[in-house]
């Protein structure tokens, strides 16, 4: 994915196959830089509704494709972008994506879609300065069907024991794998020690002499 200039703020991107442990990892990295002095926003999936829009159209599931999900996901990220990711950016504040580009990209993977098509589909948004991966559990197992949960977790609620002969559990397997085989900038593992480290990659990244607080996104939630 070719590197978009951004403005003087900070792009961070958590991803991870596991919406409870993403949102988790997200909320930890954000707690360490304000402890650090650094105020920062969280952008989170769904921020403009489309997912609970569909899911409450009775039986989603038997008309939603891996493919239609993954141009919903870049149609929710052009919103945060718009609304929550680039206010901030623009005024030199700290954002926390989570998630961000790699997760969609890998559970679409998982699914079957060519990974060519999958990063064409998102280009359109900013590559970020600092990547990180939450520190996945349960790695074992598939995913609950949970529609208030994380972006797999939604696919499975529509998904499992529908027409396109979706697994959950070996998604799951395979998505973890796309994560972990993914390759460019240096990814930090959420650990304890590495949100301490990518908190501390984040601030040394950072225009000297940059102080001023992030602005709240319009929609941003904490």
């Amino acid at each position: 994915m070719a590197e978009k200039h951004l403005p003087a703020g900070r792009l961070v991107a958590v991803d991870g196959s596991r919406g409870k442990d993403v949102s988790a990892a997200a909320d930890a990295l954000a707690a360490d830089l304000r402890r650090r002095g650094v105020d920062c926003v969280i952008s989170r999936w769904d921020a403009s509704g489309l997912f609970g829009e569909l899911a409450q159209g009775g039986r989603p599931g038997q008309h939603v494709s891996p493919r239609t999900l993954s141009l919903m996901y870049a149609a929710d990220l052009a919103f945060r972008l718009r609304w929550e990711i680039n206010a901030a950016l623009n005024t030199g504040g700290v954002v926390v994506a989570a998630p961000y580009l790699e997760t969609a990209i890998a559970f679409g993977a998982a699914c079957g879609l060519p990974d060519t098509w999958l990063r064409e589909l998102l280009r359109f948004a900013p590559a970020p300065h600092v990547r990180g991966l939450a520190r996945e559990r349960k790695i074992e197992r598939g995913w609950k069907a949970r529609l208030d949960r994380g972006y797999p977790e939604y696919a499975t609620a529509l998904f499992e024991g529908g027409a396109h002969g979706f697994r959950g559990r070996r998604a799951r397997k395979a998505m973890i794998a796309a994560l972990d085989a993914d390759q460019g900038k240096k990814v930090f593992e959420l650990t304890a020690k590495g949100i301490d480290e990518a908190a501390k990659a984040v601030i040394n990244s950072r225009p000297a002499g940059l102080s001023r607080p992030a602005s709240r996104p319009r929609t941003a939630r904490r």
